[in-house]
């Protein structure tokens, strides 16, 4: 049990983490002078990545944990960046397909899984036609179709290549009340509520079977941070200590009480047989 001390400093953390103030940001990241492709890190889009990064291995347990029980036996990841989230289902899948729009990170990809026959490894900006070896059971996007102007065809696209009965799960940031210049910066087009998610995932004629709000203290804390002036860009430092106190804190919360708002929303959707 917590004392209130250590609660009120939990949450002064987390909203000194998500209201501190903007770091100019370097330019983003272009062809080295040898013509090689270089990490884009320091560009605005990128600044997300802090947020499931080295910095934030609680944050990726939380969000694995959370999809997992969803996966089936093949999966395709939508935006897969360094590898951080499919490295945590290795051994687990027959076939897995990785992939990005970004090509610093597709190079990357192929690194990582170089020689493993069971990974495919494709470069992806949707919407689009996507070509893999065979179908998937289930997809996955974690904070990927925020990015996406229109979501319900690439939607549309990605159940187009999973197999009938299959699942397509949805990880998105929550409510336009805490849009601000962090979600401009990394290229957000919206930000969803279960209402608008559901909306979204039927036009693209699925299913949804769980659609929720989750992360409630994240929500609180942004909220504020936005209403003191604009949220900020995260602090890796910062993010290191959100990710040791405050995630573990608000996963106990979630067991027991479900949260009426939360910083993300999730989903998990059928694609009808």
């Amino acid at each position: 049990m917590q004392s209130p001390g250590q609660k009120k400093s939990i949450a002064g953390t987390l909203l000194n983490l998500l209201s501190s103030g903007p770091k100019k940001a370097s330019p983003a990241a272009g062809p080295a002078p040898d013509g090689d492709v270089v990490q884009p890190a320091a560009g605005d889009g990128a600044l997300e990545n802090h947020l499931g990064g080295d910095e934030a291995r609680n944050y990726r347990k939380y969000e694995y944990e959370t999809v997992a029980p969803h996966v089936g036996r093949s999966m395709l990841e939508v935006g897969s960046g360094l590898g951080h989230f499919s490295e945590q289902f290795a051994g687990r899948l027959d076939y897995l397909v990785v992939s990005d729009n970004d090509p610093y990170c597709v190079g990357e990809l192929r690194k990582r899984y170089d020689g493993n026959d069971d990974v495919e490894v494709i470069p992806l900006a949707l919407p689009a036609e996507i070509e893999i070896r065979r179908k998937v059971d289930t997809v996955v996007m974690m904070n990927v179709l925020e990015h996406i102007k229109d979501d319900v065809q690439a939607l549309r696209d990605l159940a187009a290549v999973t197999e009938p009965g299959g699942r397509i799960v949805i990880w998105v940031p929550g409510y336009m009340q805490l849009y601000g210049d962090f979600d401009r910066k990394v290229g957000h087009v919206t930000r969803y509520t279960p209402a608008t998610l559901e909306a979204s995932v039927r036009e693209a004629g699925l299913v949804p079977e769980v659609l929720k709000p989750i992360n409630f203290l994240g929500g609180i804390a942004w909220w504020f941070a936005v209403r003191r002036g604009g949220t900020g860009y995260p602090d890796p430092k910062l993010v290191k200590i959100y990710d040791r106190t405050v995630v573990p804190f608000t996963r106990t919360i979630e067991r027991f009480v479900k949260p009426p708002f939360g910083q993300t929303v999730f989903c998990v959707a059928r694609v009808p047989r």
